[in-house]
């Protein structure tokens, strides 16, 4: 048995009938809004201040390992001039006497220099100590809002869920009625739009999509229902919606 063609009117309300099914899809995600975004968002971020807190605590590290060094350095650079000034009560010249004062000389400079460098990094581990405490805060901070985004998003999850299936199937279901040409058409303008209308009434002499004035015969051809027609402004595709109601769903159907 072949298939009836369908009229421009029964082809016009099963892309009506699609548009308020997927509108319905809209809708639940617009509910979900933009907590999934947020919560991608907050995941990176909290990564990123991780990565900080990690190499924060790095630095201390360096600072510490630094600071025990020169530590080390300056206990080194006692015992040695301990260890010169006995020699001193030793010498039998003049010579030995100066070459030892001069070691003696260059131990205290070193040591100097040493301890110049652990108030330095004793400086820089307190500034990276309260940098480190700050985002460790703000870290902490984020996961505890991560958290409650993670929660609020799993509740409207779980409430819309099913809703979600059942209309999806109903998409599905009403795509297959629809011819390939016209329903490339449909989803080429419905992903045009951030809320997803592709398919709009004529109110008040205006375009349903974007509210630009539609001349009166472009009216009165819409209102005729012989061709698809779209909006000179948008490209969304326009309908009377009193003329493609006359058309029941199940006679679309046949299809």
């Amino acid at each position: 048995m072949a298939k009836k063609v369908l009229s421009i009117q029964e082809r016009l309300r099963l892309l009506y009938d699609l548009q308020q099914i997927d509108s319905q899809l809209d809708e639940i995600r617009i509910l979900q809004g933009e907590l999934p975004i947020e919560v991608s968002d907050l995941e990176d971020e909290i990564a990123g201040l991780e990565t900080r807190v990690q190499k924060i605590e790095n630095n201390i590290k360096e600072y510490h390992d630094e600071m025990s060094g020169h530590q080390a350095h300056v206990k080194e650079a006692e015992i040695l001039i301990a260890k010169y000034e006995k020699q001193l009560d030793k010498v039998k010249n003049n010579r030995e006497f100066d070459a030892l004062n001069k070691e003696i000389a260059l131990q205290k400079l070193d040591i100097q220099l040493s301890e110049k460098k652990i108030k330095q990094m004793k400086e820089l581990e307190t500034e990276k100590n309260d940098v480190l405490v700050i985002a460790k805060q703000r870290r902490d901070d984020k996961s505890g809002d991560l958290e409650l985004k993670k929660v609020e998003l799993k509740d409207i999850i779980s409430r819309t869920e099913k809703d979600e299936v059942k209309i999806l199937a109903q998409s599905e279901k009403q795509q297959k009625k629809i011819e390939e040409r016209l329903l490339k058409a449909y989803h080429k303008i419905r992903n045009s739009y951030r809320n997803g209308l592709a398919v709009v009434a004529v109110e008040r002499s205006a375009c349903g999509g974007c509210f630009n004035s539609i001349p009166p015969q472009l009216q009165l051809e819409i209102g005729l229902s012989k061709k698809i027609l779209a909006c000179e402004h948008c490209g969304r595709i326009l309908i009377d919606k009193a003329a493609i109601m006359e058309v029941e769903p199940e006679i679309a159907e046949a299809n």
